[in-house]
C-alpha cells in the first residue's frame, strides 16, 4: 500500500492538528468559529493550510477549545488521512 507524505508548511499542518483538535471536541467549523470570534470562512482557509494565522487567532481558538496554545502547533496525527 502506497503511503501518503506527510506534509512539510507548516500552515498545512497547523490546519490539519486544528482540525484535529476541533472534531475531537465534537464542533463543527461553524461552532468553533463563533465560539472563538474568527469568521468561519477565515477559520477554514486555515484549516485548508491557505491562512498564515497570527499568534492572537491561535490564542483564541486554543481558549475555545480549551486546550494550550502549544497543542495546536503539535504535528497532527499521522494516522488519519489528510
Amino acid at each position: 500500500m502506497l503511503e501518503k507524505a506527510m506534509p512539510t508548511d507548516p500552515r498545512v499542518l497547523f490546519g490539519l492538528r486544528l482540525a484535529e483538535v476541533r472534531r475531537a471536541r465534537g464542533l463543527s467549523q461553524e461552532r468553533l468559529a463563533l465560539e472563538s470570534g474568527i469568521a468561519r470562512s477565515y477559520l477554514g482557509g486555515v484549516e485548508r493550510g491557505q491562512r498564515n494565522i497570527a499568534l492572537l487567532n491561535i490564542c483564541r481558538l486554543a481558549d475555545a477549545l480549551g486546550v494550550p496554545p502549544a497543542s495546536l502547533l503539535e504535528p497532527p496525527s499521522e494516522d488519519k488521512p489528510a
